[in-house]
């Protein structure tokens, strides 16, 4: 049984939308919660595929979990064991490499699939796997598995990440919560998602601070409390619909939208020449724009503009007047979407894996295509929107794995989507 979207462009989007939780924010948190015995309190969880696999994967290593309202649950790790991991889940979900920060801060021995994920280019674990070695863990590959396990002694601890990657610096962040002695995190990632880590850990009796250029500081505890959460917003699905609403050349007031990590991505928009209002740090009011003109495109890690909204800005580049570069150095499958772009009647030339130039404005004709992860299908979405047809999109599990019902909030804007079950 398959579901597919079914959308008719042409709409202009029109009227509010609020953001839900911030997806790549709740997978560190819930696994934030395997760090102690008492109870969490976790709020603003949003309601998608990839959650809802992280917190089944904390209920089948034996974590009590229940939902206390529509968007809030409490667990209690205190029955959790490594033995106990669902290698299916963990081997399907990228997310899940975050179990290892929390169960390493807490046992001694762990052993994980590799993690899987987005099709868009090589994501080893590599980098975690080396910070994990220097943080004093043995690890060992075996047999498309790898066997973590913890020296005993608590003593004060460097890591120096072999790039800049978020999900490394959160399973660090992890681990050292529960390390006693002072650990040092260098090259960290400080983006959205660390961040509300950061303030969770803090919750549990952590000490964190920043102590240089990309550089953390941790004094954790061997006995961590229990949190309540609220989950921040989530910034990229505000800029999916800023975007959208950019695109389809409409008049949309977004709210919950966490602006503050937004700048850069705000200000090149406005270099572009994107018509927008910031009515307060949360609520945004796009408007039409008529002269959009962009020269180049470059994701970059945080402050720099998300790769995760790159493929929306290649969407919105084929409408505007003369040559986009576009240059996603962070993942080599990332621009495969353009591919579906140029069957539209996009006119892309790709440059090498990394880099594309985008000639517009180009009036995009309705294909039927596959959704190929999640930030692909919300721009092959955006695509449909404003292209001449029907457009048909598969696999839209994919997306429905990081935007929360994302048809029917469009629908409430005035797009003409719908859902279709196939068996």
């Amino acid at each position: 049984m398959e579901e597919k979207f079914i959308i008719q462009g042409g709409n202009p989007l029109k009227g509010e939308v609020e953001i839900r939780g911030a997806k790549n924010a709740a997978f560190p948190i819930l696994a934030a919660s395997v760090l102690t015995k008492e109870t969490c309190v976790i709020d603003n969880i949003p309601l998608i595929e990839d959650v809802f696999k992280m917190i089944k994967i904390l209920e089948k290593m034996g974590a009590e979990i229940s939902w206390t309202g529509k968007r809030k649950i409490e667990i209690n790790s205190s029955k959790v064991r490594p033995s106990k991991i669902p290698f299916n889940l963990v081997a399907c979900f990228r997310g899940s490499v975050l179990v290892l920060g929390g169960l390493l801060g807490r046992f001694n021995r762990v052993k994980i699939p590799s993690p899987g994920g987005c099709l868009i280019g090589a994501r080893p674990i590599d980098t975690h796997l080396d910070a994990f070695e220097q943080a004093g863990v043995r690890v060992s590959p075996e047999s498309g598995f790898y066997c973590f396990e913890k020296r005993k002694e608590d003593k004060a601890i460097e890591v120096i990440l072999k790039e800049i990657s978020v999900t490394a610096t959160e399973n660090m962040l992890l681990f050292a919560a529960a390390n006693s002695k002072k650990t040092v995190i260098k090259i960290a990632d400080q983006d959205y998602q660390v961040q509300d880590l950061i303030k969770v850990l803090e919750k549990m009796g952590a000490e964190i601070k920043h102590s240089g250029v990309r550089e953390l500081e941790i004094i954790g505890k061997k006995r961590l409390k229990g949190f309540k959460h609220f989950i921040m917003y989530d910034p990229i699905e505000a800029g999916t619909f800023i975007i959208a609403a950019l695109a389809t050349r409409g008049q949309v007031i977004i709210k919950n939208a966490e602006l503050s990590f937004l700048s850069l991505f705000l200000k090149r928009l406005k270099d572009f020449g994107a018509n927008f209002k910031i009515l307060d740090s949360k609520t945004i009011r796009v408007l039409p724009s008529k002269k959009l003109k962009i020269d180049k495109i470059q994701s970059l890690p945080y402050p720099g503009i998300h790769s995760d909204l790159q493929p929306e800005l290649g969407v919105l580049a084929t409408q505007t007047k003369g040559a986009t570069l576009i240059h996603d150095p962070l993942f080599e499958g990332r621009l495969r979407y353009l591919n579906e772009l140029n069957k539209m009647g996009a006119d892309i030339i790709f440059c090498d894996p990394y880099r594309a130039i985008v000639y517009g404005p180009s009036q995009l004709q309705a294909i039927e295509m596959p959704s190929s992860d999640i930030r692909a299908g919300a721009a092959m979405i955006i695509a449909g929107l404003i292209a001449k047809g029907t457009t048909v999109i598969h696999n839209v599990y994919q997306i429905d794995r990081g935007y929360e019902k994302i048809e029917e909030r469009l629908q409430k804007l005035g797009a003409d989507i719908k859902r279709r079950i196939q068996k």
